[in-house]
């Protein structure tokens, strides 16, 4: 089985059942899927081959899901790109990977038709929203209607096995570059089994997914509905909460995946308890750690949805859940290892330690990425040597605490990223971008703990004499270099930083 044969099987079985819902319109599972054959059969003309890097820098929307799979099904390999993503990362990304083709919209013309011209990968980019007739000015170009519409839908089911990679999802590493996190399809197969084993979609759910496909926690709950059959309601972002309130309340949403900034959106409705949301039956969190006074209003405000509290990371989608039985005893936890997986704590020196201590929290399973694409010194920092001979277990590279029942609770990141709006953002990508600004000498980013945000940015800079500036202009700076989450939330000005004796910039003393 692949990760599309899940979906293929669903539009077989339920053709005409609402697969999504997006911008007010719905989609059935077999039009998505027709839409995605198409697709499929556009790029394989245009030359995409099996296990080409397919970057999806797109919006949530309709179109996204459809070129996840059109790249499945001719197996290809999907790269879905964050669309608030600027150009210069843009570029990294493409480069890096060695992208054949990109599917994009057109309204982002500003960021990815530079990166375009440069590119010496790229041969064909399907466009969304490009204005038809006449012919158009790039032979790479293709649009997106003319690549659904007029192609055949017939093409040939891909040679693909389930070693192959399905997809590659680019993460902040702690150098400062996006690291590409190589999944293949039973890894993808093996993260979704699992974690339905335990939260147990059924077919008559209807999914809310706010976060950026992106990233695995959304990304993955479209994967997931669809495996079971469920109809998903896909929006942009949370910009309004009230809209969202009352897209669940029209639509029964049955489940709710959530962030602690998507939470406290919500809460922070005073009109919150007048949409009838009684069918919501399952809210879940996993992108930063939620608060006990959050998770105490999550359950005032919905008395009937089953909470579950869980940990996970791009390299192995899934780790932890919490029961929710264990909820009112040990509310701080994130639980302990979800099915078909193994993990465990170890110390500095890759010692296995007993429940009740503190170290690095290590997994073994089938769901653990190949690796970072063309990373090998960064895959060798956290695929290491498992118990058993010839495999490989992924070191997590954060800080966790057992109980003596070996429940898990997070304590803190071995390395200095920042995890603010259930984004990981690279303090060293953030400072790159600062250095940018004329008359920075030295910058130093952080994250501070945030009630909304799970951590803040703080950035700390030393400006070069004859130079001014105030918070609002190194903030303005960085909007205009960096994607929204990444600009600091506060800019201290100082006259030194504090340094080690080798010269390095002294973090911890930074508050």
């Amino acid at each position: 089985m692949l990760v599309h044969h899940f979906f293929e099987k669903t539009a077989q079985r339920e053709p005409h059942k609402i697969a999504l819902i997006c911008e007010g319109r719905s989609y059935t599972y077999a039009e998505i899927n027709e839409a995605a054959k198409r697709l499929g059969a556009s790029m394989l003309r245009r030359g995409v081959d099996r296990n080409d890097r397919v970057a999806i820098f797109m919006d949530n929307s309709v179109e996204a899901v459809v070129a996840i799979y059109a790249a499945l099904k001719i197996g290809a390999i999907f790269m879905p790109i964050n669309a608030l993503t600027k150009a210069d990362k843009l570029a990294y990304i493409l480069n890096d990977a060695e992208a054949t083709c990109l599917v994009t919209h057109a309204a982002r013309r500003s960021e990815w038709q530079p990166v375009l011209d440069r590119s010496a990968t790229v041969h064909t980019c399907v466009v969304v929203g490009e204005e038809s007739g006449g012919a158009l000015r790039d032979e790479r170009l293709m649009r997106y209607n003319d690549a659904v519409m007029g192609a055949q839908s017939d093409n040939q089911e891909s040679q693909a096995i389930d070693q192959d990679l399905a997809s590659i999802l680019y993460t902040s590493g702690s150098t400062g570059d996006p690291k590409g996190v190589m999944l293949t399809h039973l890894n993808m197969i093996s993260a979704s089994n699992s974690v339905l084993e335990y939260l147990k979609f059924r077919s008559d759910d209807v999914i809310l997914c706010i976060m950026s496909l992106a990233y695995g926690y959304g990304l993955y709950h479209v994967l997931m509905g669809f495996q079971v059959g469920a109809t998903v309601v896909l929006e942009r972002s949370l910009a309004f909460p009230v809209k969202t309130l009352e897209l669940m309340a029209h639509h029964h949403v049955t489940v709710l995946p959530g962030t602690p900034t998507i939470f406290s959106m919500l809460l922070n409705v005073k009109t919150v308890s007048k949409y009838d949301l009684r069918a919501l039956r399952l809210i879940t969190n996993a992108a930063a750690a939620l608060s006990q006074e959050h998770l105490r209003r999550l359950r005032e405000t919905f008395p009937r949805a089953v909470f579950f509290s869980m940990y996970g990371l791009t390299e192995c989608k899934r780790v932890t859940y919490l029961p929710p039985d264990q909820l009112d005893i040990r509310p701080t936890s994130v639980g302990r290892g979800m099915p078909n997986q193994e993990c465990w704590l170890v110390d500095d020196h890759g010692k296995r330690l007993p429940n009740g201590s503190t170290g690095e929290l290590v997994i073994r399973g089938s769901h653990v990425m190949r690796g970072y694409w063309r990373k090998p010194e960064e895959t060798a920092k956290r695929l290491k040597p498992g118990p058993n001979p010839g495999e490989w277990v992924l070191h997590s590279g954060d800080l966790f605490r057992t109980d003596e029942e070996g429940y898990l609770y997070f304590v803190a990141r071995k390395d200095d990223i920042i995890k603010s709006r259930g984004e990981k953002i690279s303090p060293v990508e953030v400072e790159n971008a600062l250095y940018r600004l004329d008359g920075v000498l030295e910058a130093a980013v952080v994250g501070v703990p945030d009630p909304v945000l799970g951590q803040a940015i703080k950035a700390f800079l030393v400006l070069k004499a004859g130079y001014s500036y105030s918070e609002k202009d190194v903030v303005r700076h960085c909007l205009a270099k960096l994607e929204n989450f990444m600009a600091p939330k506060y800019v201290v000005f100082m006259e030194s930083l504090p340094k080690t004796d080798n010269g390095k910039i002294k973090k911890m003393a930074l508050t």
